[in-house]
């Protein structure tokens, strides 16, 4: 039985990682995404199998009620919310974590009447407990605040308290020293269940300290950095009760959580200790801003299809905005009219456009938009200056020149879409209004730039029909 356990794993182990690899591009993403799925219900079997005792009604019940969350989520939540679902879910392992690593010292323990967790346990059983305790209830509560913000349950500015760098110090060092006297110090059973809810007291105040500095523009980056602390929280819990499987699982979520946070700050221009301690990123909530733009062009339907009839090269920019009016299919739409035209159609993608990592590239693909005329921004950056026609729909930051022009900008140096090099630019977009990062954006009031005062699926919709009828 041992035997075949182990061989299972490396079964489920290799299912995970293949899958992975497949979701690394759109047209092998549904297949991984599967494969990855097996994998996990093939981990689940073999340990429940491999466990002596259990409560089969309560693991019943955890199933049904898992899978029937994990259902309706799947269903009911629309691509604009996709982020604040995986916020909760990031936070729902790191919890779940939290709790297995609490039921571990009470039962092996407590229970037990032994008076400490390191020679009850081992060391090093001890110092990862702390650490799952301490992972898991940052991820816990970070991802409910990073939730909160996107689901704009609070507001998305930063909350800069007086002296946070020093609070999150003091309550960062205070947990690391609670959990390390708790696993080799703490004596008897109330000094440990002292040091056991202090620990996991403080990793609930951290994981708040951590994000609530953070403005709504930089929860995708703060949700991909919380990912890779569940999977953390997972590995220190498999290395606990001794499961290969949570700990293979939690270390390839940890390490592609840090690959994925890493390029999104790149694509930012940003330090990962700029987002977490730099209170930027704060969101706007204004519908308006055009006081500060002059010479502002706009253009009716009519005129923009115009526009699009006489290309022989167009490139679509989506953005937020396009996710919001579920305007993808309008797109796709549109876009096989010109095609049908003779005129080159291709979708140019900004690494952190829409509000979490590939949103646009899931968008589009929902879509049916062929994979290969997606193209990422450092390849069709050198094309904008030889396209005749650009369309941005709803991208605001990502296609905002002050970022190559203005040292004083606050996404100066951010690399963006150099979209203000086409020919004609038409920006799909209801108003004047800024982007998260709260400033003006200079492509409007640019030369060759036409506003579209319009909804995106409105507009995609009102154009294709100006076509049809030229």
């Amino acid at each position: 039985m041992k035997s075949m356990v182990v061989v299972l794993n490396l079964v489920a182990a290799s299912l995970f990682i293949i899958g992975l690899k497949m979701q690394q591009r759109v047209p092998t993403a549904r297949k991984g995404n599967l494969l990855s799925a097996v994998g996990m219900l093939l981990a689940v079997v073999v340990t429940l199998v491999g466990l002596e005792k259990l409560h089969w009604s309560f693991i019943l019940a955890g199933l049904v009620t898992g899978s029937v969350i994990g259902l309706v989520f799947a269903y009911r939540v629309k691509m604009t919310a996709m982020p604040q679902m995986i916020a909760i879910f990031n936070g729902l392992g790191g919890g779940a974590s939290a709790v297995v690593a609490l039921s571990l010292v009470y039962h092996d323990v407590l229970d037990k009447g032994l008076t400490a967790i390191g020679p009850a346990m081992g060391m090093d059983a001890a110092v990862t407990v702390a650490l799952s305790i301490l992972i898991g209830g940052v991820t816990l509560t970070g991802s409910l605040v990073a939730f909160a913000k996107l689901q704009e349950l609070v507001s998305g500015n930063p909350t800069l308290l007086p002296g946070r760098h020093l609070i999150l110090v003091l309550v960062g060092l205070g947990s690391l020293a609670v959990g390390g006297y708790m696993a080799g110090f703490a004596n008897g059973p109330e000094e440990i269940q002292a040091a056991l809810w202090v620990l996991t007291g403080l990793s609930l105040v951290l994981g708040v300290l951590l994000v609530i500095p953070i403005g709504g523009a930089d929860m995708p980056v703060v949700i991909s950095l919380l990912n890779s602390y569940s999977g953390l929280a997972a590995a220190m819990t498999g290395f606990v009760i001794h499961n290969e499987m949570l700990i293979i699982t939690g270390s390839l979520v940890g390490a592609a959580g840090i690959i994925l946070t890493q390029i999104m700050c790149k694509a930012m221009n940003r330090s990962l200790a700029n987002v977490m301690f730099g209170g930027f990123g704060a969101t706007t909530t204004s519908s308006g801003g055009g006081s500060d733009y002059q010479n502002v062009k706009s253009a009716g339907l009519d005129e923009a299809a115009m526009i699009l009839e006489g290309a022989q090269s167009v490139i679509f920019v989506p953005g937020y905005g396009l996710a919001v009016a579920q305007a993808q299919h309008a797109l796709r739409d549109l876009a096989e009219a010109l095609q049908r035209r003779g005129v080159q159609v291709r979708y140019a993608i900004h690494p952190v456009a829409g509000r979490m990592p590939g949103h646009m590239n899931v968008l589009l693909a929902e879509a049916n938009v062929p994979y290969e005329q997606l193209v990422e921004m450092d390849q069709i950056n050198p094309e904008f200056r030889n396209t005749d026609v650009v369309v941005v729909l709803g991208a605001n930051d990502v296609v905002n020149p002050a970022a190559n022009r203005d040292p004083k900008s606050p996404i100066y140096g951010m690399p963006i879409l150099n979209v203000h090099e086409a020919r004609t630019v038409l920006v799909v977009k209801r108003s004047l209004g800024s982007g998260f990062a709260g400033i003006k954006n200079e492509l409007f009031e640019a030369p060759n730039a036409l506003m579209v005062f319009s909804d995106a699926k409105a507009a995609l919709t009102g154009i294709l029909e100006e076509l049809k009828n030229a």
